[in-house]
């Protein structure tokens, strides 16, 4: 956004995570009435900035039914991307961090022998040791022979899926020093250390000049606690857990209602306030 002239009013920057605040439970596409609230909300001048622990290639075609530029947060923090219609995919990868995979991969398959592991491949998809169920990864997959393939290189999220295996594994997982977030009980991703949707979007505020007093984020699950405690106001949606909802500072509708669409229309209107005419 940068600086503004004089008069005008900046506008808000507004996070929004997708599964659970953008889309629903079997419904791949954000709703037209959801979609509109954000096309508006950009066209009054506030920065929209799709935040999710999906990879990005899971998360570009959300971003994209808002128009051809923008931001993306994506795998939890540890990609940071700019849309851009020129660029190779549409897209420029503007931060990309990465974990070491090998370590994650010997612990969780020694404690939980039958784990499924899927090691992030940015812009493309994953490499599994065994398929995930259609809808639960988003991007294509590659099935490898053993293990060593999965950890040759670093990665920016692995996701690891069994059977109870947050009791197994997600302490072990802080030990080893990386940040896991658990997503239920059968469901853990893996990002390298420090990184949250809150540490991304920190970095993006400062490239769009957006003041902290200036910043929202709307999400439903644990892993947008960070970004709530980051942003001047944090929105919880109405279906969240009661974690959740105590770590914002308020709750819209559930996903089914379009929730976000309400905070949306909250929010003031550069434009029009920059034209109001001074008071006295």
């Amino acid at each position: 956004m940068g600086s503004t002239g004089a008069g005008v009013v900046p506008g808000w920057l507004v996070a929004l995570d997708v599964d659970g605040t953008l889309t629903g439970p079997g419904r791949p596409d954000v709703p037209p009435e959801t979609a509109g609230a954000v096309r508006s909300a950009r066209a009054s001048g506030h920065e929209i900035v799709v935040a999710t622990g999906r990879s990005l290639v899971g998360a570009l075609p959300i971003a994209n039914a808002f128009g051809p530029t923008g931001w993306v947060v994506a795998s939890n923090g540890a990609i940071t991307a700019r849309l851009d219609a020129q660029a190779p995919g549409g897209y420029v990868l503007v931060d990309a961090s990465t974990l070491n995979v090998a370590p994650v991969v010997r612990m969780g398959l020694a404690l939980a022998p039958e784990l499924r592991v899927a090691v992030e491949d940015t812009g493309w998809g994953y490499l599994v040791n065994r398929q995930f169920a259609d809808g639960q990864l988003n991007g294509r997959q590659r099935t490898v022979d053993g293990t060593v393939e999965l950890w040759e290189r670093p990665a920016p999220r692995v996701v690891l899926s069994g059977s109870g295996i947050v009791d197994k594994l997600l302490k072990p997982l802080h030990d080893l020093g990386v940040t896991a977030h658990s997503d239920g009980p059968d469901w853990i991703d893996v990002t390298p250390a420090g990184l949250s949707k809150a540490s991304a979007l920190e970095q993006v505020r400062n490239r769009l000049g957006v003041s902290q007093e200036r910043t929202v984020a709307v999400g439903d699950g644990v892993n947008d606690i960070e970004a709530f405690h980051w942003a001047a106001r944090a929105v919880a949606m109405g279906q969240a857990s009661e974690e959740v909802r105590a770590a914002a500072d308020e709750t819209t509708g559930s996903v089914d209602e379009q929730g976000v669409i309400a905070v949306l229309q909250s929010l003031p209107n550069p434009r029009l306030s920059a034209q109001a005419p001074a008071a006295g």
